[in-house]
């Protein structure tokens, strides 16, 4: 058969995403967030190891409205991140996996996570 008449698999864009596929997602988006966030606390603890006064210039920098909203935005992944890998846990042990408890743990976790990092 010739390469330019065989069927082609459906792309990704036709179907509808599930809200257990797009924490899936998110959940691998935030353990990326997660890591390029670890920068800010690597500079914060260097500026804290370097002396007073780069850590007083540090303190400057992580006070701009951007930098703050950069770590509300790591703590709400740190957050996210460690509740749905403890759901995917419950999962590898065959708890909440039928479809109805699925999407209400989903549910869970993103709340969850919105107030955690609130409370933070």
């Amino acid at each position: 058969m010739n390469s330019n008449q065989r069927p082609l698999s459906p792309h990704l864009q036709i179907y509808r995403p599930q809200w257990t596929s797009v924490l899936s997602i998110l959940h691998r988006i935030s353990g990326v967030a997660l890591s390029a966030g670890t920068v800010l606390m690597v500079v914060w603890l260097a500026g804290l190891a370097a002396g007073e006064a780069a850590f007083e210039s540090t303190l400057t920098v992580f006070a701009h409205p951007l930098v703050l909203i950069a770590l509300v935005a790591w703590t709400l992944a740190l957050f996210y991140h460690l509740l749905t890998g403890i759901r995917h846990l419950l999962w590898d042990t065959g708890m909440l996996f039928d479809l109805k408890s699925a999407r209400a743990s989903g549910w869970l976790v993103a709340a969850l996570a919105l107030v955690l990092t609130a409370i933070v």
